[in-house]
């Protein structure tokens, strides 16, 4: 999460490197490279993080109606490897990799959003709940198979959950009758948060990763003040 000058970037088709950090497809595999410096304790994070994903997905969605903004679920899931040495930690397990981008800054787009990720017997459900301002909504609810094929189906009610430490709202869609429930709180900061939720979903118990993005509250000027403290800023 740290901030980089131009003269920092190096990209060609397989690789992008930012500062000492790169990414690079081999063509089975994305391999992240990384040697950064944490915030706001420095402490050195050294390792490299795997992906291997089980199929992968050729499109993206718009998340406006102008097409100014996208969403691309490149690979709806994938094995993930994680091994650092500094701090000297690993793990592996299922995972998953998407892409935003956007011709504008979100925030002059959006409201906020909410999204989740569960892991399904066949595959993977994501929902997509954005808010734009002036308050139009749209929703997304896709189903991908291990084969990376697609199915959209109709999305289930909307669920308030319980808003976060720095009052967040956070909210969901799960089947009818079945209240999902917070797990954990990985993530709580002034405008977004990520969780662990237990779910139903399509008929089947799910768990899911969520996350709540409040750019109405990334707007604000304290919050701007706060950001080089967790997202700083370097020449190179």
């Amino acid at each position: 999460m740290t901030e980089r000058g131009r003269a920092a970037l190096a990209q060609d088709p397989q690789c992008l490197q930012i500062g000492p950090s790169a990414l690079a497809w081999d063509g089975s595999a994305l391999r992240v490279t990384l040697d950064e410096v944490a915030v706001p304790l420095p402490a050195r994070i050294r390792g490299e993080i795997t992906i291997y994903p089980e199929s992968l997905f050729g499109r993206a969605f718009s998340l406006d109606p102008q097409g100014r903004h996208a969403w691309w679920p490149i690979a709806p899931s994938a094995r993930v490897e994680v091994k650092l040495r500094h701090p000297a930690l690993e793990w592996s397990g299922k995972g998953y990799l998407d892409s935003n981008a956007g011709a504008e800054p979100l925030e002059r787009a959006f409201s906020h959003w909410h999204w989740s990720r569960s892991k399904l017997p066949g595959g993977t459900a994501v929902l997509y709940d954005v808010m734009r301002h002036g308050g139009e909504k749209s929703s997304l609810a896709l189903r991908f198979d291990h084969a990376g094929s697609l199915e959209a189906f109709d999305p289930p009610p909307p669920i308030r959950l319980p808003t976060t430490l720095w009052r967040i709202a956070r909210g969901t869609r799960a089947d009818p009758g079945q209240g999902p429930r917070v797990l954990q709180t990985l993530e709580d900061t002034p405008f977004y948060a990520r969780s662990v939720l237990s779910s139903r979903l399509l008929g089947e118990p799910v768990t899911a990763v969520h996350e709540s993005l409040s750019l109405d509250r990334f707007r604000k000027a304290w919050v701007q003040l706060l950001l080089p403290f967790r997202m700083p800023r370097r020449a190179g």
